[in-house]
């Protein structure tokens, strides 16, 4: 029996060893041979956990899966080792001897789902990345918990080989599956075609690359969320293919693609073929997201029940033991279609629980009853477009989470089974993720106050009262975007809207409102720039020093702006030519500002499209997938009618000086003849001109400031077509364009600041 015992341990260590040790290998990439300095121990526990120790000058860190182990890692570099790890910095160099843990440190959570991405992402943020960049992404999720990640690269491929069986030919299906930098979009059902065709090439590219994602996902017992078939057909399916279709109509300018209707005798058929064909290419998965009749109006020709049940019955074909994952996003899941579904096959993402959360507490988007037997998760979506602007909800992410404490709301808690990162784009913020990725770790609720030191802490390598009281300023202003303030992601940069009278947000669904005072980001820069000196070279300072001064000097520019306005229509024409030149050497100065980082520059993105092909056409075509996407977004009538442009705007140096400036000078230049006209005689306005039989109203409305008619389209469009070099490397020293930021600022009003409070006691 003792022999027989002894070979199954063998075995067991002889399996181990093969399998290897993601752990270490994650180590190793941090800094190379740091997994020499940890002893890393999975041990078996119905309760996740993850356990802190210490073994002679080994830390050792266990937990009952690869991802909590890799959670406690975290734990111990950020609150021991003073070492953040964040998409500015995923690499580190660890002390020759690690810090002691002087006595056991073990952390626990129900919370065991751990959710990543919203499909967003994969176009906004993702759209160009390759392995070396995925690799560093999945060390990140691993890092901070996430075991349920979004993995819809390559789903372009599935569709390809569906489309092929089917009868349509490689030109019908370039006309289909939309480009590279838009793929999300058509994957929600909301376009077709625009950005494509696609290469041949771009599909071996991306099949590789999703295995070796879902490979390393799997290696650290990660359960990656495949795409799910959700009865998407092309629009001309229903003559083509003679099915019955509902026809979705237009999304803000886009032909939509047509609903297979799940009582059409074929549907089973197709989702067959699409989970057949991603199956081959991809495997099985336990979760499968599917978000059908997406951001579009209730059909009263559909019955959702039957929707629900067919999209629910082909999914379970594949793997009976699957989930069917959900955004929960304006009118999804309709109850219509989910209410019959059993407990367990359904998981809903509560994509903004931080700010308007339909699972049953209070909101814009309040469900009275939650979603009832279904399981949820509590997400963060913060960020929209992947707008470069810092911005949080820190009061309202506590409130909203731990209200799961409170008796009198447990029933709406009771399905909530974890969390979920659910932004539009990536790379920003990195405080708020950070707080987010550690709730569900800590079962009673604290203040930002008391987390934000250990927080700085890490991040910086050490505390600093300066820098402190910078801190104490943003997360009591602009990281506290109070409840009753429904905007969407960052406060938006003057500079990146298209120029009127009356600018204000630079997108179209911003819906920005004012919560904090600009005074507030300009003394928090003031401290930041204070301490600068005593951190240079400490890269996680200097990005968010970067940062913070970007938003402090464009919230000054907003002051500007509206000033410049004022000189307009007070008709002070020196003084409006003064404050329009102000103003553009603002903007330039952003520029050169962010120029001093590489997250910050036009020409990262640029270079990372290019580099997906070696083939200068298809070169050509992902550089315009980028530059489009970040500016005008669609065509003319999508930009404008359609609202698109700007949406995805960027505050990246070289965008600010050959794109938005283009457009702010044209504006100013214009407005600035405007008024030198109105000095001189003009016939029109003679009692003979063409105004003659004007009525009084008529003509004091003429004698109003009119905005200028311009035809911003045409200004951006070319810019859109061009090839010219944007350097992806840093220029300058970010320290020194910061001070020189700080210099060309008025001082703050210190009484119109917010107090800074007790960080620094």
């Amino acid at each position: 029996m003792r022999r027989v015992y002894l070979f199954l341990c063998l075995m067991i260590c002889a399996v181990t060893m093969a399998l290897g040790n993601p752990v270490d290998d994650l180590l190793n990439r941090i800094d190379e041979g740091a997994a020499a300095k940890f002893k890393t121990e999975l041990v078996n526990s119905d309760k996740d956990f993850f356990e802190l120790d210490q073994q002679g000058n080994q830390v050792v860190v266990r937990g009952n899966t690869w991802v909590n182990i890799a959670s406690g890692v975290n734990w111990y570099m950020k609150y021991y080792a003073g070492v953040h790890l964040s998409w500015n910095q995923m690499k580190a160099q660890l002390p020759a001897v690690l810090p002691k843990v002087e006595k056991p440190e073990r952390h626990e959570t129900d919370l065991t789902l751990r959710y990543d991405f919203n499909y967003c992402t994969f176009s906004y943020s993702m759209a160009f990345w390759d392995w070396n960049r995925w690799e560093k992404e999945i060390d990140w999720m691993a890092l901070h918990g996430v075991n349920l990640p979004l993995a819809i690269v390559g789903e372009e491929c599935v569709w390809r080989k569906m489309l092929l069986r089917l009868g349509y030919n490689e030109e019908e299906i370039g006309k289909f599956i939309a480009g590279p930098a838009f793929l999300a979009w058509w994957e929600m059902n909301n376009l077709e075609g625009w950005g494509g065709p696609l290469p041949l090439s771009w599909y071996d590219r991306q099949e590789q690359l999703q295995k070796k994602i879902l490979n390393r996902m799997k290696e650290f017992g990660m359960h990656p969320v495949l795409p799910g078939y959700c009865g998407m057909v092309p629009h001309d399916a229903k003559e083509r293919l003679k099915l019955n279709v509902a026809d979705a109509g237009l999304w803000n300018g886009f032909l939509r693609p047509a609903n297979l209707l799940p009582t059409d005798k074929r549907f089973r058929e197709i989702a067959d073929i699409y989970y057949e064909e991603l199956t081959k290419l991809f495997g099985k998965a336990d979760y499968y997201s599917m978000d059908p009749f997406h951001e579009s109006d209730d059909d009263s020709t559909l019955v959702y029940s039957d929707a629900g049940r067919a999209l629910m019955e082909a999914m379970k074909a594949v793997n009976p033991k699957a989930t069917w994952v959900i955004q929960g996003w304006t009118e999804n899941p309709r109850p219509a279609m989910v209410d019959s579904m059993k407990q367990g096959d359904l998981l809903i993402l509560d994509i903004f629980s931080e700010c308007r959360p339909m699972f049953g507490i209070p909101s814009i988007w309040k469900r009275p009853e939650g979603y009832k037997q279904h399981n949820w998760l509590f997400c963060l979506l913060e960020n929209f477009g992947a707008n470069v602007g810092l911005h949080g909800r820190m009061d309202q992410l506590l409130d909203n989470f731990y209200s799961k404490n409170n008796p009198s709301l447990s029933n709406l808690y009771s399905t909530m089974k974890g969390i979920g990162f659910t932004m539009e784009g990536t790379e920003n913020n990195p405080v708020m993720f950070e707080l987010m990725s550690e709730l569900p770790w800590r079962p009673e609720k604290f203040t930002k106050e008391e987390w934000i030191r250990g927080y700085l802490k890490a991040r910086y390598g050490k505390l600093d009262d300066d820098v402190l009281k910078a801190w104490d300023i943003l997360i009591h202003s602009i990281y506290n975007c109070p409840a009753g303030n429904n905007q969407q992601g960052p406060h938006e940069s003057i500079f990146c809207g298209r120029p009127s009278l009356h600018n204000f947000q630079a997108s179209s669904w911003s819906k920005m409102k004012n919560y904090y005072n600009p005074d507030d980001t300009r003394a928090a820069a003031e401290f930041m720039v204070k301490a600068a000196d005593r951190f240079r070279g400490n890269n996680n300072f200097e990005y968010d020093l970067v940062d913070i001064c970007r938003q402090a000097l464009s919230d000054q520019a907003r002051v500007q702006y509206l000033q410049t306005i004022a000189d307009f229509n007070a008709f002070r024409k020196n003084a409006f030519d003064k404050d329009a030149q102000r103003f553009l050497d603002m903007l330039l100065l952003q520029d050169k500002l962010l120029g001093t980082r590489r997250e910050f520059r036009l020409g990262r993105w640029l270079a990372d499209a290019r580099r997906c092909s070696t083939i200068p056409a298809e070169q050509d075509l992902y550089e315009w997938n980028a530059r489009v996407q970040i500016t005008t977004w669609g065509n003319r009538a999508c930009a404008n009618e359609g609202g698109l442009r700007d949406y995805a705007h960027k505050e990246w140096n070289g965008l600010l000086k050959d794109f938005y400036y283009v457009r702010w000078k044209t504006y100013f230049t214009e407005l600035s003849t405007e008024m030198e006209l109105m000095t001189k005689p003009r016939p029109e306005m003679l009692g003979s001109g063409k105004n003659s039989n004007k009525t009084a109203d008529e003509l004091f409305q003429m004698a109003l400031p009119q905005d200028l008619d311009i035809d911003y389209y045409a200004l951006e469009e070319p810019w859109t077509l061009r090839h010219n070099l944007y350097l992806a490397a840093p220029e300058g020293d970010p320290i020194d364009v910061a001070k020189e930021v700080m210099k060309t600022l008025p001082p703050p009003i210190p009484e119109l600041c917010s107090p800074t409070r007790s960080l620094s006691q």
